[in-house]
């Protein structure tokens, strides 16, 4: 089955409060951008160490740079199972 992008924006992606999210993590990213800790196609992301959805910020101090491919996976146990984040 072809995924329906269009209908996935409607029902997401194009919610208030998803554009919200998404302004956030654009201005943290801007953040770093300006102090240079990450830069245009170095393969980093902006990682929040106490998730905006967990009532993190976008102070400086829980901003990091870490790279990509650890920041779009979870952690897993030996079973395969997702290893709890300790933040």
């Amino acid at each position: 089955m072809a995924r329906n992008y269009k209908r996935e924006y409607a029902l997401y992606h194009g919610t208030e409060e998803q554009k919200k999210n998404r302004a956030k993590r654009n201005a943290a990213r801007r953040k770093l951008t300006r102090d240079g800790t990450v830069s245009k196609g170095d393969g980093m992301d902006v990682d929040h160490r106490k998730p905006l959805s967990k009532g993190g910020t976008n102070k400086r101090s829980n901003l990091r740079a870490v790279k990509a491919d650890s920041n779009k996976s979870f952690a897993r146990n030996p079973n395969k199972s997702i290893r709890t984040r300790k933040t």
